[in-house]
């Protein structure tokens, strides 16, 4: 099993990314930003090093495509998890 990670609701999100709800909604469309994880009937929230990769990746200066390469490594990482 993978090691433990929080997940986080948008405001914090929106705190440690610096983007806007409808930017993250945005760029989640562009395959830009993880999907998020559904908690409940109306909550979601993002594996929070889901979210720091993104950002780092960002501020280390990846371009759109790195980071959607990124993305749907996280993505994978996800299905592996579940699965093992």
């Amino acid at each position: 099993m993978d090691h433990y990670t929080a997940i986080i609701r948008l405001p914090k999100v929106l705190a440690i990314s610096g983007c806007s709800r409808s930017y993250i909604y945005q760029l989640i469309n562009e395959g830009l930003w993880p999907k998020s994880v559904r908690l409940g009937a109306r909550a979601v929230g993002w594996p929070e090093r889901e979210v720091s990769a993104v950002c780092e990746a960002r501020i280390a200066g990846q371009s759109n495509e790195e980071i959607r390469r990124l993305i749907e490594q996280l993505h994978q990482n996800r299905i592996r998890s579940i699965a093992s």
